[in-house]
Formats: C-alpha cells, structure tokens, sequence
C-alpha cells in the first residue's frame, strides 16, 4: 500500500463501472481515471446536462475512453428504481460516491425522507439492492461506499436519522456518513453470509475542495459559505484529485470488509491507509438495527440467492 497511488490501478478493460454523484469533484477524479484504464465507466447524477459535460471532460483527455451518462437522483427512489431497471448489463464496480452535506434548513426527499439521510443513505441503500443481480452476474464485484471523517459525529440515534424533531445539518450529515459506513460493512457480512462473490469497501477522502460547498442543497446554501469556501479550500485543503485516490485504492485492491483513508494530518489528506473508525462503527447490532430501519423506510428488501438468514 505504500506509496499507493491511481497508477497502480490494473488494465480495466471489459470490466463495467457505476459512479455516482460523477459530474464534479471526487466523483468525477475517480471516473476519469477509472475510464484511462480501460473500463466502461457510467456516469450517474441528477444533473444530465452537467454530466454530459463531464463525461465530455474526460473524453478530451487524450485518450479513447468509454463513457456514458445516465439520470440517477438519489433523493427520489423513482429515479433510482427507473436508474436500475434500465440497466441489464453485468456490473463489476459500483461506487457510491453522490452525497448532500450540511443543509441549514431541514430539507427532505420527494419520498419525505431527511434529505442527508435519504440521499446519502437510503438512496445508495436501494441502489445497490436492486443493483445486486447485475453485480453478482460479473462474478467477483465490487461495491465501494464514500464515508467521511464527518462519521465520528454520528451517533446511535441513527436509526432515528428520518425524525422530523430538532434539526442541525451538520449532525445530520454525520449521522448520514456513519451509516454510509454501518451500511458499507453489514453488507460485506450479508455477502459472506450467502456466500456471493461480492466484495464490499468503504473509503474516505479526507478534507478536500469539492463541489460540495457550493451545493444550494447543502452547505452551499448558506451565501458565505458558497462565496469563501472554494477559493479557502484550495488554499488549506487538498484537491480533488488527490483525494480520489483512496476511494480508487478500495475500488480495485482494498481487501473486503475494509476502510480506507489518507493517513496525515489526522486522516484529512497524504498517501492512502486504513483509516480509523469511531466506536459506533464496530457495534453489529447497531449496523443491523440500521438495516432493519432501512428496509422498513424504503420497502425494500434485498434479493439475497440461496436463501438463508441474514
């Protein structure tokens, strides 16, 4: 792992990928050069218009890519149902990487979720779940979910992250990154359980200049934030290309189950390594707890082959 960096990616060609959230920002450093090593990358996002002209960023790179632009918006599960049942082909790689942060206001889902909740959790939670079939169809796959150091915030009430009470955005988001990662490594343990040959991985981009602070649905809402916070990040944070490659290193070689993040600084950027987890993280129970609540929420259960308990 020393010294990991995107050109120690493998050839990727014949392998197919989904990224989520790709128009910009991390997800887009991740497709691109998912892309220069040869896979078929899709690039999923609610803004068609801004991912065409993404996905056009990377064909003008100098090499002959493959990629493609699909409507994907996580915070309304028709869009994420219509996303999958459009899809036929055998998936090798999803990577949940599309996420909201911060709203100052509480915000929900056109299914009346939490906005934070719903997008970066429940939305990535059914994606994947009706994703599966294609993923198990390609064999040894892979599914990687975006976390954030922002984890460490979240607390056990996040089987109530849906509540309608007391509302703090920043909270909020972290209780949506600790379930991005509860959800990352429960359904590890499920793919182990049914034996599948699905290998799930979390990672972290440490802090980063991302399109994040400029989101009019999350903390870019708030005026100040969207005017001083891209050129303050340039200056004091790493860019987003250099964040991408822990996401990357669990895409392709991270082992199973495992969680990824830069190692400086207190995990906010350098060469990439485990990365630390809070104490909630460790508690299966809260992780199936978590499950339960999602597939309650949302009506959806995962379809698992052979049966068998979960």
């Amino acid at each position: 792992m020393a010294g990991w960096d995107a050109s120690q990616l493998p050839v990727l060609s014949g392998r197919t990928a989904i990224v989520t959230g790709a128009n910009s920002g991390i997800g887009w450093h991740v497709a691109r050069e998912l892309a220069a090593h040869g896979a078929r990358v899709v690039l999923a996002c609610r803004d068609v218009t801004r991912a065409k002209q993404a996905a056009e960023r990377i064909r003008n790179g100098g090499q002959q890519v493959d990629v493609e632009v699909e409507l994907l918006d996580l915070a309304d599960m028709s869009s994420v149902r219509a996303f999958a049942d459009h899809w036929r082909d055998p998936l090798h790689l999803l990577v949940n990487n599309a996420g909201v942060m911060a709203p100052p206001r509480r915000t929900t889902t056109r299914d009346g979720f939490e906005l934070q909740f719903g997008t970066n959790h429940l939305g990535h939670f059914v994606l994947t779940g009706l994703l599966l079939p294609a993923l198990l169809r390609a064999g040894a796959s892979r599914v990687v979910t975006v976390s954030s150091l922002a984890h460490f915030s979240g607390r056990d009430d996040v089987v109530n992250a849906n509540a309608d009470d007391t509302y703090r955005g920043s909270q909020a988001y972290g209780n949506s990154k600790l379930a991005n990662l509860l959800f990352a490594l429960e359904l590890q343990r499920r793919a182990a359980v049914h034996r599948v040959p699905l290998s799930s991985v979390a990672a972290h981009p440490g802090f980063s200049a991302t399109g994040l602070f400029v989101d009019p649905e999350g903390v870019g809402a708030n005026r100040i934030v969207r005017t001083l916070g891209p050129p303050l990040a340039k200056v004091f944070v790493q860019s987003p290309a250099a964040a991408a490659q822990s996401i990357l290193y669990a895409a392709s070689v991270a082992p199973p189950g495992s969680y990824t993040g830069p190692q400086r600084l207190r995990e906010t950027r350098g060469p990439v390594g485990p990365a630390k987890v809070s104490r909630l993280v460790r508690d299966g129970a809260l992780a199936r707890r978590l499950w339960s609540v999602s597939e309650d929420l949302t009506g959806f259960r995962y379809p698992w082959p052979n049966g068998g308990p979960t």
